[in-house]
């Protein structure tokens, strides 16, 4: 039986490229691949127009495949032939994921069981409309309940008004404070939970019970290695109806933080069927570390202990994104855990620093591409731990960008200054990427997983020489 036949539109600078990775790909996946190459240096620079004009779709050919940068309207093509058209990948060297040869989320991938308190920290210091505005960021970052953290040793006379205008924004709230007047405020105000209980206060808990019925708290040791005065404040508030999560206080690193994690195992060991909360700011906060590595491991370990509730915060500049970092990774864990797989090559989201995977040419092709352009635009490349920039009569690279635009402007003395603007941005992006370990392609953004920012392509008109 016969393969179809797919023809690939490209430039005569990704052609060697091109034509090895289809080498490498068309078997597996079952096709025929020919490769019409366009009259042109650089592919990025094609429109579907300019290519009507110039293309030939060879009898048979079932699919025509155009490089992704290509501008225009595919309907230029498709008058040429019968065969259905396409844009392609960006970058050719994710050709394998366009033929559905990638990693990454699975059908069906999303869902979770692990619920977000997201916490406002020294809520009493705001103002009403800093406390809105801060509640709808954290619900655009798929928080399920608004916390207001209170500050100790006084009595925030507003909390029942913050209750109440987050309730009718559209918000479920929780309060943290051992201070009853504001747990009380809070209550009548429509709060559905209490942070938290101890034997300190597990009396005034059962006494909430009686007059906001359905009130649910957090009960909590005395003090982090005392599970003995847990147990007790469980066993009044299970005699008094009062619902309620257990947590067995996360600790920080340096100050019992191994021990904590078994405590959380015990508590579990002894209340199989308990809801449980663990607040993971003693982590993220405090620790010199981007949070978004540990969001993925207490995720992790939440979702294995039957953890399914988190507090978290967003307080020192490091996890300014943990709210959302943490929404990610109850789906990662999550997908782990019930299909018995591995986190791994399923969401790029939390892969911020460095990419999964750096695409290399290697010293023989970029010599081959640098013989092969004959025009004087600028390619920047970045490899091996220098960058590279190349047109049809010079091959620079240098692994300090400032050494290379030296070299560069004594090559081409009439260099402008828009140009080595945009040259020295390019070579930013790329000293960067090799820094970091990140791919770099030229006007394309470095990847951030979600954090990435897209980026607008200056490459018309004069803005590459």
């Amino acid at each position: 039986m016969s393969k179809p036949r797919y023809l690939f539109v490209t430039g005569r600078l990704a052609e060697p490229s091109l034509r090895r990775t289809l080498g490498e790909l068309a078997g597996p996946c079952g096709f025929e691949a020919e490769v019409a190459v366009m009259p042109i240096t650089v592919a990025a620079l094609l429109t579907t127009e300019w290519i009507a004009r110039r293309l030939v779709v060879p009898d048979g050919v079932e699919r025509v495949i155009l490089p992704g940068f290509v501008r225009g309207e595919l309907a230029d093509i498709e008058r040429l032939t019968p065969a259905p058209v396409a844009r392609g990948p960006k970058d050719l060297r994710d050709l394998p994921e366009f033929f559905g040869k990638k990693s990454g989320p699975p059908q069906g991938y999303g869902t979770y069981d692990i619920e977000i308190l997201a916490e406002i920290n020294h809520a009493p210091q705001l103002s009403l409309d800093q406390i809105l505005g801060i509640a709808r960021r954290h619900r655009a970052n798929n928080a399920d309940v608004i916390d207001l953290g209170c500050d100790p040793g006084g009595t925030w006379a507003s909390v029942g008004d913050a209750v109440r205008a987050l309730k009718a924004d559209g918000h479920r709230v929780s309060v943290d404070t051992f201070n009853p007047v504001e747990v009380v405020a809070a209550l009548a105000a429509g709060a559905e939970l209490v942070l938290s209980v101890n034997g300190s206060n597990a009396a005034a808990a059962c006494d909430w019970q009686q007059c906001y019925p359905g009130v649910e708290v957090v009960a909590m040791p005395d003090t982090p290695d005392d599970l003995a005065s847990l147990d007790r404040t469980v066993a009044l508030l299970t005699k008094h109806g009062v619902k309620h999560r257990l947590d067995a206080i996360l600790e920080p690193i340096g100050f019992g933080f191994a021990a904590s994690l078994g405590r959380y195992l015990e508590v579990r060991r002894r209340y199989p069927d308990a809801a449980m909360m663990m607040g993971v700011g003693n982590l993220t906060e405090l620790t010199d570390v981007d949070s978004a590595g540990v969001n993925v491991v207490l995720a992790g370990f939440c979702q294995e202990a039957g953890i399914r509730s988190v507090l978290t915060t967003e307080v020192i500049n490091w996890a300014r994104s943990a709210v959302r970092e943490f929404d990610i990774a109850r789906r990662l864990v999550y997908h782990s855990v019930t299909n018995r797989v591995l986190p791994k090559k399923v969401e790029r989201g939390l892969v911020m620093l460095r990419d999964p995977k750096v695409h290399e040419l290697g010293d023989a092709a970029l010599a081959e591409l640098a013989a092969k352009i004959a025009d004087r635009n600028y390619r920047i490349f970045a490899e091996r731990g220098e960058v590279h920039v190349m047109n049809g009569t010079v091959h620079l690279h240098a692994a300090d960008p400032f050494d290379l635009l030296a070299k560069l402007t004594a090559a081409d003395p009439k260099l402008d200054a828009s140009h080595a603007f945009y040259l020295g941005y390019e070579m930013a992006k790329a000293v960067t990427a090799l820094t970091l370990g990140k791919n770099y392609v030229q006007d394309q953004a470095l990847s951030w997983g979600f954090l990435t920012r897209p980026e607008v392509i200056h490459r018309g008109g004069d803005a590459v020489h």
